[in-house]
């Protein structure tokens, strides 16, 4: 069973930059420590707000061990000191979902 780590984050609007070089920055470090970064999504109509991060394991023993290694890895707890310290995530939710077989990565199908 894989399993997809749904984070939804509430940012500053007027630093959406800064957010995004804070995504940046876990694209090299997610998949250093060991999970699928499956990708980082900022607004783009509507809420101005809210952006969105999903991360995938192949189990909950996956991420235990990925956790561990993102607390050895000196440019992860660098970025998660910056958005500390220029405060543009305001409110951080996770959620965790279970894959659904067959329906992840799958081909785009195009149209005679």
């Amino acid at each position: 069973m894989s399993i997809t780590c749904f984070i939804r984050y509430q940012i500053d609007p007027f630093q959406r930059e800064a957010f995004r070089r804070y995504a940046e920055a876990w694209g090299r470090i997610i998949p250093r420590c060991g999970g699928e970064l499956i990708g980082y999504f900022l607004p783009h109509e509507g809420s101005n707000d809210i952006a969105w991060g999903l991360i995938g394991f192949d189990s909950l023993a996956a991420y235990e061990r990925y956790r561990a290694a993102l607390r050895s890895d000196a440019e992860g707890r660098a970025n998660f000191e910056t958005a500390q310290r220029e405060r543009f995530i305001l409110r951080e939710v996770r959620s965790w979902l279970e894959d659904v077989a067959g329906t992840r990565n799958q081909p785009r199908l195009l149209q005679p």
